[in-house]
């Protein structure tokens, strides 16, 4: 019997490809998705994170993730400190090569707490300008990134020195 590997949703700094690719060497990136009644907001810490909020929705990539890629995810992702792990259905669209929808169970990493909207942090401005170009290239509508991520992360910034 083969075992399924683990399916993560990422909707912040995570859909820039290149950082999946140092974070989680093993992943495989199934394609866009999006969460129901969530909302995309950048919370008091700085960072991306989702609340509940009926009529809202989340895009973000899916991955195929390995055991290791979530131990990595986990330290990155500060668990359980700054984040915690849950598992919501999200609807999967697939990729553009290959669109299909179904609906999967994924991991997504959520502060349930920090409900309190923003300013972004200086270095993660960056992260989620990468982010926000390769989940349009990807597929996520341009339109959701307007409504709901531009109004946090402005296109302009400055390139960190660490990148």
């Amino acid at each position: 019997m083969v075992q399924r590997r683990p399916v993560y949703f990422g909707y912040g700094s995570n859909m820039w490809l290149d950082q999946m690719n140092r974070r989680c060497p093993d992943h495989i990136c199934l394609g866009i998705g999006y969460l129901r009644d969530w909302k995309w907001y950048i919370c008091e810490a700085g960072f991306a994170n989702i609340k509940r909020s009926p009529g809202d929705t989340v895009y973000g990539l899916i991955f195929e993730i390995s055991e290791s890629d979530e131990a990595t995810l986990d330290r990155c992702e500060t668990v359980p400190v700054w984040y915690l792990k849950e598992h919501h259905k999200i609807t999967s669209l697939g990729t553009k090569a290959s669109p299909q929808e179904l609906v999967a169970e994924a991991l997504i990493y959520v502060n349930e707490e920090w409900l309190t909207e923003s300013k972004a942090n200086e270095e993660y401005l960056y992260r989620m300008n990468m982010a926000i170009a390769d989940g349009i290239k990807e597929g996520i509508p341009e339109d959701y990134m307007e409504k709901y991520l531009r109004p946090f992360i402005p296109k302009e910034c400055t390139k960190p020195d660490d990148f």
